[in-house]
């Protein structure tokens, strides 16, 4: 399973590389799509359905807003030069090295924290327990449900599962209006 999720990833990085260099934002947003349902596969991967369906949902959505502002946008771009002829000298342009500093530099600490927050998981593969061993030794008489799953989900992560539902709700309801809307037109 390492090897397809490591395979994966490599999409994900070539659809972000892509997205950063896309000639036109229709493309670019496309790119960024990939990495999206790239991580909702990653997520399916690693058993975490809730996770995936979120992340699909609003993959979707922001999909559907970004083509759509796209579209309604002029394909109009910036031509910034790199450089800038003076006199016959050539100038770098400053915009362009502050550019690539700041992602240097944010990339350096996403790096830095990445590493960070590796440190502290549990090696792949090893399961860690912690909360899920008293759920199932105590959920079923905490909960008084006969179906552990669900008074899992309804009693000890309640918030939580409201939290999806208001997101997957939110989400059928954008989709609908954005529908509507380019109905009507």
């Amino acid at each position: 399973m390492e090897v397809i999720i490591s395979v994966i990833i490599g999409f994900m990085i070539i659809g972000a590389i892509f997205a950063l260099n896309a000639k036109d934002l229709l493309s670019a947003v496309i790119a960024c799509g990939i990495v999206g349902y790239g991580l909702v596969i990653c997520f399916l991967l690693l058993k975490a359905p809730d996770l995936a369906i979120v992340q699909i949902v609003v993959e979707t959505i922001t999909l559907i807003f970004m083509v759509a502002v796209i579209l309604d946008s002029s394909s109009k771009e910036l031509n910034e030069k790199r450089w800038t002829h003076l006199e016959g000298t050539s100038y770098i342009n400053t915009r362009f090295v502050v550019n690539i500093t700041t992602v240097i530099v944010f990339a350096g600490l996403l790096l830095f924290f990445f590493s960070q927050a590796i440190d502290v998981l549990a090696p792949f593969g090893q399961h860690v327990t912690r909360m899920s061993t008293a759920y199932i030794e105590n959920g079923a008489n905490q909960t008084g449900s006969a179906n552990l799953v669900t008074g899992i989900l309804f009693d000890f992560r309640g918030y939580d599962t409201l939290g999806e539902a208001t997101i997957l709700f939110t989400a059928v309801i954008g989709i609908l209006t954005i529908l509507r809307l380019k109905g009507k037109q």
